[in-house]
């Protein structure tokens, strides 16, 4: 047994809970089909391209007296993309469903991501491996990947694998690409009538794969709540020592889901999100001047101090910025392969890129520090797109808003004093070990995808709602995949892809925010929400996520 700290020891003893249709036992199951389906968007082409798996049904299980032991099966389970919190319960669930079903059957693990099912790298489970990673945070139990699973090739060899250990499903967990693969998955493992099952679990601490099926993905709660006790700290920490202003950008490139939960929580004078900057169509300068503008305010009451929280995703939410960055993903699609462009230095591929833009976008382009221009050439991710994470947005803002606030200063708008520090916070939330609602949420995500293979589904997500309620009255089911996707670019291409869900700027979340932001803007209104807590009454350890709350509400407001 591997090094157990003792947290962990104590963690182990924790029994998640399941909804109360699981809770009877995995043999103890009825499927109930509702109506079918159809994608958000682009019907005509998800329906072309997903053929053997578009317009099932969305499913849910209830229990059921008559108790059915299903023949043995093994099961392939991979984590996909970046981690968060709970994806080891989630393979605890799963494994913990397959051995009730039948103690022969067994999981596999796949290692490294997708590419662990390609390469044929894989461990099989066994409890004493479960029982060390039962609630923790991380991936390491089988390491995660970003491989992308759409070639001939690919799943010819995925399914030789699966044929040699006699995998009958899989089980994918990961965000809306990892899924998106899974779909492309199991809609070849259909067509080639190759008798493998492959099902999604919802992940991403991001906050974007949701839907009126998937309230929340997993790992949203322990991260918002690990960034704002973090948040919480430099909030008291700038209240202390009353002569810093901190600019903390936020992980949650497309999304602002992140931010806008942890300002909930936490309350800070500055909160932009992306999705406000986009509708509004806020220019880079309107931005500034409007964080200058709280800022200057602030030390008219003698407040030299504050905290702003940044988008990881902001600078290309902003109009001139994205269509800029927009157009800069398509050239550098084609400068790729261009050898001169690649030797050449770093003034001259600026210069190149600039004649390669579009007039506007090429001015833009023009007018950025170096530093960010930098940042923006660096490698693309998988999809070929911008690393928007490793552009300094809380650096930029800085500089630009001590530019504006000289040029006030200078006109005798500005009295006070403006000293930065900056943060980033992404990494510190991704591993953290889950909250107990992460914990019982992801071990139910887990049970619940054997639960869908037990009845011969495929091309589905594991889906678990009524998530503000207790645990008990969770409702499990699955949604198709085919039913949450779009087509949209990538490396010059329209693909396939699970539509992301943004901040609803009319939504109950937002509107929350809307409310309080001047107030919180100018009142030192912080709250310190402290560590994450395991043990002791449940309105502390069991409390959902502000946006779980609002959203719950507001729906039954409707109704």
């Amino acid at each position: 047994m591997k090094e157990l700290s003792s947290l962990q020891i104590e963690r182990l003893k924790y029994q998640p809970k399941l909804p109360e249709s699981l809770a009877g036992g995995i043999n103890n199951l009825e499927l109930v089909e509702g109506n079918k389906t159809e994608c958000v968007k682009d019907t005509e082409q998800i329906k072309e391209l997903f053929s053997n798996i578009y317009g099932k049904p969305i499913v849910t299980f209830k229990k059921t007296p008559e108790k059915i032991i299903p023949e043995k099966s093994n099961v392939g389970v991979i984590l996909s993309g970046g981690q968060a919190p709970g994806g080891h319960n989630v393979i605890a669930g799963l494994y913990d469903a397959l051995k009730q079903a039948n103690p022969q059957n067994k999981l596999y693990g796949f290692l490294g991501g997708p590419s662990g099912i390609i390469e044929g790298n894989y461990i099989e489970f066994t409890d004493e491996k479960i029982d060390d990673y039962r609630n923790t945070g991380g991936f390491d139990i089988i390491g995660s990947g970003r491989t992308k699973l759409e070639t001939e090739e690919q799943f010819q060899k995925a399914l030789k694998v699966c044929k040699e250990l006699d995998i009958t499903g899989i089980v994918i967990i990961g965000g809306d690409d990892s899924n998106t693969n899974a779909a492309l998955l199991a809609e070849w493992f259909v067509k080639n009538n190759a008798g493998i099952q492959v099902i999604g679990c919802p992940k991403t601490i991001d906050g974007d794969l949701k839907n009126d099926q998937i309230e929340i993905s997993f790992g949203f709660d322990t991260a918002t709540k690990t960034y704002a006790e973090l948040i919480g700290n430099i909030l008291r920490d700038a209240n202390s020592a009353k002569k810093y202003w901190h600019f903390i950008k936020l992980m949650g490139r497309s999304a602002t889901h992140v931010g806008l939960e942890v300002a909930l929580q936490t309350q800070p004078n500055i909160t932009l999100i992306s999705e406000e900057v986009e509708e509004k169509k806020m220019s880079l300068k309107q931005i500034v001047d409007y964080i200058a503008q709280i800022v200057a305010k602030r030390a008219d009451l003698g407040k030299n101090f504050g905290v702003a929280l940044i988008p990881e995703g902001l600078i290309e939410f902003i109009p001139e910025i994205k269509s800029m960055i927009s157009n800069l993903n398509d050239v550098l699609a084609v400068l790729e392969n261009d050898s001169a462009y690649k030797s050449a230095d770093e003034n001259t591929k600026f210069n190149i890129i600039e004649n390669k833009l579009n007039n506007e976008d090429s001015s833009v382009f023009a007018s950025l520090p170096t530093m960010i221009k930098q940042q923006l050439l660096m490698d693309r991710d998988p999809h070929g797109n911008v690393q928007v994470s490793k552009i300094e947005t809380e650096k930029l803002l800085i500089e630009m808003v001590s530019h504006k606030l000289e040029e006030m200063k200078n006109e005798g708008n500005f009295k006070g004093k403006f000293s930065a520090q900056c943060h980033f916070f992404g990494y510190e939330g991704r591993c953290a070990f889950p909250t107990n609602f992460d914990a019982d949420y992801c071990y139910s995500l887990g049970y619940n995808a054997f639960a869908l293979l037990k009845f011969g589904l495929t091309g589905y997500l594991s889906s678990v709602k009524n998530l503000s309620a207790p645990a008990l009255e969770w409702v499990a089911g699955g949604v198709p995949l085919t039913m949450m996707m779009n087509m949209e670019k990538r490396h010059g291409q329209f693909k396939p892809v699970i539509k992301k869900a943004l901040v609803e700027l009319n939504g109950p979340v937002f509107k929350e925010l809307e409310k309080n932001r001047e107030v919180w803007a100018m009142e030192d209104k912080y709250i310190y929400p402290g560590a994450i807590q395991y043990f002791g009454p449940s309105s502390i350890c069991d409390i959902t996520t502000e946006t779980l709350r609002l959203e719950n509400a507001a729906k039954l407001t409707a109704v």
